[in-house]
């Protein structure tokens, strides 16, 4: 098996672990943390803070590295990455994971523990992905003297 699959299973088999013993594979638990006048649930706000500490501790050994474990480059997201397609999409996101209370990670998950509602969810996604790879991709913009910085 190659060094990225490895890596990818590990990461995907813990992400899933720790979905489950936080308890965000839950829909209600993930709907109730979106209810802020409501029954607002705060567990999502620790499992988000509590995942902010080994990210922090991966960016301090990351800057010191000069190539991943796993690949041949770094792939870090710049100001460039920030436009009208990744906001709208993100945008999409959000509102499907408020109505579901799913996102990827937890819907695969609950393959396992509710598989006719998660099924329903994979297939949409699945649906999604595939639409997307169908559409045509935005114009990658050229700079112009107007808009470079010269």
């Amino acid at each position: 098996m190659k060094r990225p699959i490895v890596f990818a299973l590990i990461a995907g088999a813990l992400f899933g672990a720790g979905l489950t013993v936080s308890g965000m594979a839950d829909p209600q638990r993930v709907r109730g943390f979106l209810d802020l006048f409501g029954a607002w649930d705060p567990t999502l706000a620790f499992v988000m803070g509590g995942a902010l500490i080994p990210m922090a501790i991966a960016w301090r050994f990351q800057r010191r590295m000069t190539s991943p474990m796993a690949a041949e480059r770094f792939a870090l997201p710049t100001a460039r990455d920030l436009d009208p397609r990744l906001i709208g999409g993100a945008a999409l996101f959000g509102i499907g994971w408020g109505i579901a209370g799913l996102c990827p990670g937890p819907a695969i998950a609950d393959l396992a523990i509710a598989p006719v509602p998660a099924a329903i969810f994979v297939v949409a996604m699945l649906g999604g992905m595939i639409l997307h790879r169908l559409l045509p991709a935005a114009p990658v913009k050229q700079p112009t003297l107007e808009t470079s910085n010269v």
